[in-house]
């Protein structure tokens, strides 16, 4: 297999992990669309015994995806919560976890209803001051769980600072680098252990795969969270894989038009008489800018804003008031959206945690697709007049 570590982002997103099948020359990873395989006789079955531990249309995808963090390991998972779920499991009860207050409502789920009824603990902190951290770290904690940019309101995190301090204190740094994609940012070479991606959004990039992947470095992290995924079954389809991959061949094509238009967009909504508060980090006066200037390479297309003086009823009117955004969950697809978190993607969290974190009612959250720009701020000014 060809080693593509040292070529730059947009070979690595064509060429890793893609050789051309060797049975035939195509060179379009085939899709290995089988649930077992044949051993001439047991325990023989070269690397491959049952698809739920292995697929060579998976291996492929893994491979590209750890070339593109610049990891040496990539699992993929059924979706990004089987991911989340995955590292999760690597925790015993006792264990304590420090993450972010601004954070996924299907994450904060996950964290509260299921993995505290195993007697795990979890402090929702505020994560900008990575020094925030340090009061919370004792003997029983295992994980620091991040996201930046987080979700909504964009929040940057250090993941340096807070990797030092995880490095220090012998523990875990994951960070859920869905938001920024491999292209903008790379928390591994940070000093991450484990990176998160939902792969259904940036990486897939079309709205048509449900996927999640972990990529790290160590050996022992990776032989344990595979064990996970062989064991508990999380494992995505040859299809989806196949898919997934044929997605990533643009993913830097796409990333530089998300960007160009989220700017093109944010400078449009930052002095619109109807916004009240925008969050986007390529601005000089958003919360740690600097640290975003420092740690990724653009500043993406997600952007909230809060609508200045709209009632809940206005909030819904405007967001089903659009033409070319569409009102649906998820991101990072071609096709531009728009979300009321309230009611779709952090419905879960209560509401005084949602206020605290500035995901109020009012607020709608913006995935700046790859359209023409110009058609996209025309939507925006009909729908907020």
């Amino acid at each position: 297999m060809a080693d593509f570590s040292n070529h730059k982002f947009g070979t690595k997103a064509i060429h890793a992990g893609a050789d051309p099948d060797p049975s035939t020359g195509a060179i379009m990873t085939p899709i290995f669309q089988t649930s077992t395989y044949v051993q001439e006789s047991p325990g023989t079955n070269k690397g491959y015994g049952y698809a739920r531990g292995k697929n060579p249309t998976r291996e492929a995808l893994q491979k590209n995806i750890a070339a593109l963090e610049n990891g040496k390991h990539c699992i993929c998972f059924s979706s990004g919560m089987g991911a989340t779920d995955a590292v999760m499991k690597l925790l015993r009860p006792g264990d304590e976890v420090i993450t972010g207050d601004d954070l996924y409502g299907g994450s904060y789920r996950m964290f509260t209803k299921i993995f505290e009824n195993y007697g795990i603990k979890f402090h929702f902190i505020n994560l900008t001051n990575a020094d925030n951290i340090k009061q919370y770290v004792n003997a029983n904690t295992k994980l620091i769980w991040a996201e930046t940019p987080t979700n909504p309101t964009m929040q940057i995190i250090d993941i340096e600072a807070c990797s030092k301090i995880a490095k220090a204190n012998n523990i875990i740094l994951a960070v859920d680098n869905t938001f920024a994609s491999p292209y903008l940012q790379n928390p591994l070479a940070l000093g991450a252990d484990i990176v998160m991606h939902s792969v259904t959004k940036y990486l897939g990039g079309h709205s048509d795969v449900v996927m999640g992947a972990l990529v790290m470095n160590d050996p022992k992290l990776h032989e344990q969270l595979y064990f996970i995924l062989n064991s508990c079954g999380a494992n995505p389809g040859p299809m989806d894989s196949f898919l997934v991959m044929r997605g990533i061949k643009t993913l830097h094509l796409r990333m530089e038009r998300h960007c160009y238009n989220g700017r093109k967009i944010a400078e449009f909504l930052k002095t619109h008489p109807r916004i009240e508060k925008i969050y986007w980090p390529g601005f000089t006066d958003h919360p740690n800018h600097d640290i975003a200037k420092k740690q990724m390479r653009d500043f993406g297309g997600m952007i909230s804003i809060v609508l200045k003086g709209a009632s809940l009823g206005d909030t819904f009117k405007i967001a089903s008031s659009f033409k070319v955004f569409s009102l649906a969950e998820s991101l990072g697809g071609v096709e531009s959206l728009i979300n009321h978190p309230v009611t779709m993607t952090h419905a879960s969290i209560p509401k005084a945690e949602r206020d605290k974190a500035g995901v109020v009612d009012n607020l709608l959250r913006l995935s700046v697709g790859v359209e023409d720009v110009e058609d996209l701020i025309e939507d925006l000014k009909q729908a907020l007049a």
